[in-house]
């Protein structure tokens, strides 16, 4: 019985090791976003195996600023010219689709998903190393496309941009 007790009051004491404290953060205090660059290929729009994959001109652009606004918004890294950070993050967009999910009796779409995918790199700017990299990583949101909760296309793009921008800030940071 004691040492049940004694095993127990260790175990209580030294925790679970969970954190919530960011690993990046002790170490670095800025970052700078490049532009990311478009990789989406415009000769596979509408074929057969990507119908849904759509070219979407200067979407690039509003994933670097909602990324920049992202990082300026969490506090953890400060958004820094290149020659004053700590960290690189690289990115590519290689996929932009518009799925739809359900339809009507008639066959029409009345709802849709968004994915916006894109390639990153996370670099020790000083070092000049790779700290890691994700080949994939998605935001998206779906939308109705008519009725009381539809939208529109722009507005479904935005909210994809935006979950697209906080998950890359999450996965930077924690």
């Amino acid at each position: 019985f004691l040492l049940a007790v004694a095993l127990s009051l260790c175990l209580q004491f030294a925790g679970c090791g969970y954190t919530t404290h960011s690993i990046v953060t002790d170490s670095y205090n800025s970052i700078y976003v490049p532009a990311f660059v478009n990789k989406i290929e415009i000769a596979l729009d509408g074929k057969e195996n990507n119908k849904y994959r759509i070219y979407r001109p200067f979407l690039e652009s509003e994933v670097t600023q909602a990324v920049i606004d992202k990082f300026m918004a969490d506090g953890s890294l400060r958004p820094a010219v290149e020659e004053n950070s700590d960290l690189i993050l690289r990115g590519e967009v290689i996929e932009f689709t518009k799925d739809p999910l359900r339809y009507d009796k008639n066959d029409d779409v009345l709802e849709y998903r968004v994915n916006i995918a894109v390639r990153l790199s996370l670099w020790d700017r000083i070092n000049n190393e790779k700290l890691w990299e994700e080949n994939r990583f998605v935001g998206n949101t779906t939308y109705f496309a008519t009725g009381s909760t539809g939208m529109t296309e722009q507005a479904a793009i935005d909210f994809a941009v935006d979950d697209l921008s906080r998950r890359i800030v999450e996965r930077v940071v924690e």
